[in-house]
């Protein structure tokens, strides 16, 4: 059986596929919104290198994606345990080497990797104009700007997924994802003003 089709299979068997779903959004919508204040917060405040600025930003990446990965991987595996725990009761037999028992084992790892991977990978591509611009790569914007740019093109796609899960305007879904880092923005104005 191919990775591809024995994952398939403890998703259903684990009924985590809408799980993982919501985590690759919720976490990249967060991951997006760091790094959007984060950029908005050097913009507003003195001049900083750039060499700086995208240590911070990859900082920040760097700990979102491990708070992903740790908090879900404890979190699934308690939660599966003690499901394979109420499924062995009732069976009243041990499930360690059934699919149910893979699942328990591996769904968590599966999830944290989503929970985790969602933030940083979004981070690092809204931080990407960064590096580039210290590559010495000429951007049509300045970098942060670029930056902000990405993040509220990220952000709005987000928002279409999430329009397209619950079956509604994937424009107005979007939009009001935008919205939400349109009100961001705001208020990190208001409090570096």
């Amino acid at each position: 059986m191919s990775l591809s089709r024995r994952t398939s299979q403890l998703l259903r068997i684990s009924d985590s596929g809408a799980i993982m779903r919501r985590y690759l959004i919720v976490n990249g919508f967060d991951g997006a919104l760091t790094m959007l204040g984060l950029i908005m917060g050097f913009l507003l405040s003195e001049p900083a290198e750039l060499a700086v600025i995208s240590n911070a930003c990859l900082a920040a990446a760097i700990a979102l994606g491990m708070s992903g990965i740790s908090s879900a991987y404890v979190s699934e595996e308690a939660e599966r345990k003690r499901e394979l725990d109420k499924l062995e009761g009732a069976m009243i037999t041990p499930l360690d080497q059934s699919a149910h028992g893979r699942a328990a084992r591996w769904v968590p790892i599966l999830v944290a990797a989503v929970n985790g991977g969602s933030p940083l990978l979004i981070s690092l591509v809204i931080i990407t104009p960064l590096w580039l611009a210290q590559a010495g790569v000429v951007l049509p914007l300045p970098p942060l700007l670029l930056a902000v740019a990405i993040a509220a093109v990220l952000i709005f796609v987000l928002g279409v997924l999430l329009g397209r899960i619950a079956e509604v305007s994937w424009v107005r879904s979007g939009l009001r994802t935008l919205l939400v880092a349109g009100i961001t923005v705001a208020l990190i104005y208001m409090v570096s003003g």
